[in-house]
């Protein structure tokens, strides 16, 4: 039988300064999402513990050991509209380790060209105005037809009329939509599902139309340079967890690892309980003002205390989608540019990772190459071998020097509920932050956020979760996204 302790703060009273005296929070879940939260509520003072069931960080973007190499799970990216994510990597001190693009330049090779070489193309932004900043990169794109990019520039300009507060949006999905305004099904492979696939984890005509709306008028017609890419130069791990532990500790937040959350009650004098395992037999009884679970829908929903929403089960209704990432090491140099996408094959986005790896440091004629597959379903359970006998071949058929070159190393990463399925009428089952039970508040990228699952709609969750609960208690805040700026 588990022995527990009880850790039995104040209750909440705050200082001549109107400071909080004694008050607690528990954060369960140490994703971006709940580090987040931690993080603003011990910045606005609060005693703040931090429970996460795993060893590590950094929910599902993380990294782990493979021999000399250091790997992320998958291939992360963020664009310069990504405010949140942004602040988080300034929050942590990371932001140099994670820049942007000094401008949007997506390569782009087509291996469907009747000449069976590769061709290549590239989506690169002008230092122009909104949407002439993309006109002549559209125009010379050379994957679409004239009539295909014109119809592009009409659609585009339709998107960027839609109301994202409309709630009809989420009804329709975003494949119908364009094929409604003219696109054929070229200009949906060859551009909305090359940006739309990777950003929302779904084709076109399994995404809703609010999601798909939000990304491409954040991203591409918002501000001039909303869309440059900016991607982390060393393991994901060392930001998310090291760096945001380092972070948690000086901000005073108690971080407890692999410690689970098993129950969350709320007594008759008030306040939380928040019961917890880390391990047979250790068991702790955590009290608070303010518990917020920031941890993925189905946890949460087994962990919802009776009455805190009032639909509980439609978070069952939260799907999931998969992400596959392939690894490849080679024995010499296949690609010169930092990322791809493809066209024309089953292959998606390749990135070079050999820097971040720790590759470069030891085999200097050496490359490793990450390919991140999104709306995976179809790959996501295939036997490693079978995947290197499909991918081989075709990151070959793309990259002419990898058709000489040795492969050192293959091997497969599997999130196979790498994200919440964006599909049509989603955006009704997703909860806010406050639940019907004061002190109580979800966070995770799964939330109405407005974003799909994405690093900057986990932190926004985190924000969301605090800054309601700092309200709830009385406690000034304002949110840093206000300072933020495109």
């Amino acid at each position: 039988m588990t022995e527990r302790t009880t850790t039995r703060p104040d209750r909440l009273r705050t200082d001549q300064a109107g400071r909080p005296d004694g008050a607690a929070a528990v954060v369960i879940g140490g994703g971006l999402a709940g580090v987040t939260a931690a993080l603003e509520l011990a910045a606005a003072g609060l005693r703040v513990t931090l429970l996460e069931s795993r060893p590590r960080l950094g929910g599902l973007a993380f990294s782990f050991r493979r021999g000399e190499l250091t790997v992320d799970n998958g291939q992360h990216v963020y664009l310069r509209c990504c405010t949140a994510y942004r602040w988080f990597l300034d929050r942590i001190g990371g932001a140099h380790l994670a820049p942007v693009q000094d401008r949007l330049d997506v390569p782009v090779l087509d291996v469907g060209h009747p000449s069976g070489r590769p061709r290549l193309g590239r989506l690169r932004r002008a230092a122009l105005p909104v949407p002439l900043h993309l006109a002549a990169s559209l125009a010379t794109y050379p994957h679409l037809s004239l009539a295909e990019r014109a119809s592009v520039g009409r659609a585009a300009l339709a998107l960027r009329a839609l109301d994202l507060e409309d709630p009809a949006l989420d009804g329709t999905d975003f494949g119908t939509w364009l094929r409604r305004r003219g696109q054929s099904p070229r200009t949906v492979e060859a551009l909305w599902d090359l940006v739309g696939v990777a950003t929302l984890n779904a084709t076109a005509g399994h995404s809703s139309l609010a999601l798909a709306a939000m990304v491409f008028k954040t991203g591409l017609l918002s501000e001039p340079g909303a869309a440059d890419i900016g991607w982390a130069r060393v393991p994901l791990g060392e930001l998310h967890d090291t760096m945001a532990r380092d972070a948690l500790d000086a901000a005073g937040v108690r971080v407890a690892l692999r410690t689970r959350a098993t129950r969350i009650a709320r007594p008759a004098d008030g306040g939380w309980q928040v019961d917890t395992e880390a391990g047979p037999g250790k068991g702790e009884r955590l009290e608070a003002d303010t518990v917020v679970l920031a941890v993925p829908q189905r946890e949460t929903h087994a962990l919802l205390p009776e009455g805190a929403l009032d639909e509980p089960d439609r978070l069952l209704g939260i799907d999931t989608a998969p992400i596959l990432n392939l690894h490849v090491v080679y024995d010499r140099k296949v690609l010169r540019q930092p990322f791809f996408a493809a066209l024309g094959s089953p292959v998606q986005w390749v990135f070079d990772r050999t820097d971040s790896s720790g590759l470069a440091a030891r085999d200097k004629a050496a490359q490793y190459l990450a390919v991140s597959q999104s709306a995976a379903r179809d790959d996501i359970d295939r036997p490693v071998a079978e995947l290197r006998e499909r991918y081989l071949p075709e990151l070959a058929r793309l990259l002419p020097a990898a058709r000489t070159a040795r492969v050192k190393d293959f091997f497969v990463t599997r999130e196979r509920t790498a994200t919440f399925a964006p599909t049509p009428g989603v955006g009704r089952l997703r909860p806010d932050a406050p639940t019907n039970a004061p002190g109580l508040y979800l966070a995770g990228a799964w939330t109405a956020t407005g974003w799909p699952a994405t690093m900057e709609g986990a932190v926004r969750s985190g924000l969301a979760a605090a800054g309601a609960a700092l309200s709830e208690l009385g406690l000034p805040h304002r949110s840093p996204l206000r300072e933020a700026a495109v």
